[in-house]
């Protein structure tokens, strides 16, 4: 992707970073299939690839997204993918008082998962 790319999607990200926080999700069935998938996996590697990891995991991403609307949710991952990127732009992801805000609504939401879950 070209640096264009990347900055126009850096604003728009940014744009979406003023939603409400950690208020109740108004439809905790409208994340993709392929989005918890890609969570359960992910959250499986960290915790084992056995039966009672993915019991967990489902149960950890249903929470999450009971407590965290969808679009607040791909804007925190969105935050963790950009921060990775080097220079000027990653640092901007690394320092937005919006993007830690996301980020602390994620760790929130994970975080009462893993009290329900694990």
């Amino acid at each position: 992707m070209t640096r264009t790319r990347w900055l126009l999607r850096a604003v728009l990200v940014l744009a979406l970073l003023g939603g409400p926080g950690l208020a109740q999700a108004d439809d905790a069935n409208d994340y993709p299939t392929a989005v918890r998938s890609d969570y359960v996996f992910g959250c499986m590697k960290a915790n084992g690839d056995n039966r009672l990891s993915l019991d967990q995991c489902a149960c950890s991403i249903d929470v999450v997204a009971s407590l965290l609307p969808y679009a607040r949710y791909v804007t925190a991952e969105t935050v963790l993918s950009m921060a990775q990127v080097q220079g000027n732009l990653g640092g901007q992801f690394r320092s937005s008082p919006q993007a830690t805000t996301a980020l602390a609504d994620l760790r929130r939401a994970q975080a009462e998962a893993e009290v329900r879950c694990f």
